[in-house]
């Protein structure tokens, strides 16, 4: 097997620590040693590439699960004609949908994925996001089916690839990371979100200048008719549509990604391709599964002595219950799964309503004349709390997850977060819609900067490598669940009491009061969970850390301390 390559970026060469080791016959000695090659590794472009690989998928997952707001308000210009806006009913089964569809997505996906490994996974959520964006896009009504209905379903459809997506691409990232940046590029995974929200508001704004002279023959909503509504009935399947396009960019990579090393060697437990595996992602290939070819009389004889000596746990359902009955594994389970439960609560009810926020507080409305411009302000406005308040709040995590710790951002973020909708709940009457939106934008970025960042970058870091992945999308999945409780119950209140001609949110300060408590039960819940930051995917899980218990192998002429190649030797040490 060939030493590693020197890498893109002028990084210093990395050589293949899998041919430096052969002499090593203790497979966990081997296994230590190879984890720690990925574990150490200085950042490099091969690091770029998987944060890039994972990421799109997320601004895609974030372009298609935003665009909702923006696809309700125009599906009900174009199909409740005089109305201007769909029943309220049909408004929240639309949103709900994706979330139903993510928490099915989530737990499968987890899963499969601890089951039948990451790479016969990855990909496979990709192509069923694709398609169904695709198949939403072309959707219509006839005189047996209702256009929602229509939706909903394939909405649902989309929902199971966005699931599968959370667990899949955040233990992907962690398996692969060095554990220096580890948060810092799961965080960067996860800031592709808010790209993909700014994505969807230009696509608005551009289909709404792109339609400019049609939707100003209309005064309002409710009078787009004609070609005011086949205009809209046009940019609402484009909006769509165009969400399928960087996951088609994307899935090449992620089909071809080799399986992470320490799946092989903790759950198939095949040391001879794990090696293989490592070296193939440190020179920045993907392979096709086997493809690193290593010895098969070789593989299979240690195979079977990894299944025999290999100091880490089988996994099986027994060993499942036994690992979440101890108090410790329960407690942090719950802590990451309540924790994102909390969140997603205020966080899909206010920003999967973003267009109805806007209206309620005047600025997509207020002085418009016509269609044209009511849309226009929704496009503006959507730009303006991402571009203002998720995006830098996305960032701002990732350059700090790893020196502040995720604790610590958790806390802080959940804590403003509560102050926010409290000043919001009990002066909502008192306040300027100007002063509103600043303090929704305010509460995107924290938001972001905080436990929307958070909650995803920890479960895939603090659970053992056999149920990492079923760990996250039970996590997941409870914030998903959180989601549908903040939209399908909580958000509708905002329209309790509302009468003909009056105010139609008469509720909404109640909605962001309640929003305030859920933050508060956010702080409790992150006291459960542990800091991960600068910590070993094996410290973590409780395991032996693989580089301290490593000893020197034979022969080997260098005494420090550090893992260091030697350019004429080839020899290293790892204490």
């Amino acid at each position: 097997m060939e030493a590693a390559k020197k890498t893109a970026g002028g990084n210093n060469a990395y050589h293949n620590f899998h041919n430096d080791f052969l002499h090593v016959k203790d497979v966990n000695e081997r296994r230590r040693l190879a984890l720690a090659e990925i574990d150490r590794a200085p950042f490099g472009w091969y690091h770029v590439r998987a944060i890039l690989v994972a990421g799109i998928g997320f601004f895609t997952d974030s372009y298609d699960i935003f665009a909702v707001s923006l696809l309700t308000t125009m599906l009900g210009v174009v199909y409740y004609p005089g109305v201007g806006h769909m029943p309220l009913s049909s408004d929240t089964a639309i949103k709900l949908a994706t979330s139903a569809g993510t928490i099915v997505g989530q737990l499968g996906f987890g899963a499969l994925a601890d089951v039948v490994g990451r790479k016969r996974m990855y990909g496979l959520e990709l192509l069923l996001i694709i398609f169904a964006t695709f198949a939403q896009s072309l959707a219509s009504s006839s005189p047996s089916m209702n256009i929602i209905g229509v939706v909903i379903f394939w909405r649902v459809l989309m929902g199971v690839g966005i699931g599968g997506d959370y667990p899949l691409s955040s233990i992907i990232t962690a398996e692969f990371a060095t554990t220096k940046w580890r948060g810092a590029m799961m965080g960067a995974v996860f800031a592709m979100q808010g790209f993909g929200q700014l994505g969807c508001a230009f696509v608005m704004l551009f289909l709404t200048l792109g339609f400019k002279e049609s939707l100003k023959m209309s005064s309002s909503l409710a009078t787009c008719t004609d070609g005011c509504a086949e205009s809209v009935d046009k940019m609402w399947r484009m909006l769509i549509g165009f969400g399928a396009v960087p996951g088609c960019i994307a899935l090449y990579y992620r089909l071809t990604i080799p399986e992470t090393p320490r799946y092989t060697f903790d759950v198939a437990r095949d040391v001879e391709q794990a090696q293989g595996d490592v070296e193939a992602y440190l020179k920045g290939e993907g392979k096709a599964e086997g493809s690193s070819s290593p010895d098969e009389i070789t593989r299979i004889t240690t195979q079977r002595q990894a299944a025999e000596k290999l100091e880490v746990n089988k996994a099986s359902w027994g060993d499942f219950c036994r690992h979440y009955a101890k108090p410790k594994n329960a407690m942090l389970l719950a802590g990451t799964a309540l924790s994102w439960c909390f969140l997603d609560i205020a966080y899909y009810g206010i920003s999967l309503n973003n267009a109805t926020i806007l209206s309620v507080i005047g600025y997509s409305t207020a002085g418009a004349t016509s269609t044209y411009q009511i849309l226009y302000n929704t496009a503006v406005g959507n730009m303006i709390i991402v571009l203002a308040g998720a995006v830098p709040g996305y960032w701002v995590t990732v350059f700090t997850v790893d020196t502040v710790g995720r604790k610590p951002i958790q806390f802080m973020g959940f804590a403003v977060l509560a102050i926010l909708f409290i000043v919001m709940g009990f002066a909502y009457h008192q306040l300027a819609p100007n002063a509103l939106l600043a303090i929704f934008v305010l509460a995107q970025f924290f938001f972001n900067f905080g436990p929307n960042s958070t909650t995803f970058i920890v479960p895939g870091e603090c659970f053992p490598t056999r149920y990492r992945s079923t760990s996250h999308g039970i996590s997941a999945a409870a914030g998903k669940l959180g989601s549908v409780i903040g939209q399908g119950a909580i958000a509708p209140l905002r329209t309790r009491g509302a009468v003909p001609g009056g105010d139609p949110n008469p509720w909404m300060n109640h909605v962001l009061q309640i929003y305030a408590l859920f933050m508060l039960l956010g702080l409790g819940s992150t006291a459960l969970i542990k800091e991960t930051k600068r910590k070993t995917l094996e410290e973590l899980a409780g395991e032996e850390p693989h580089a301290a218990a490593a000893s020197p192998p034979t022969g080997s002429s260098d005494s420090n301390s550090s893992v260091r190649p030697d350019k004429t030797t080839r020899h290293v040490t790892v204490a």
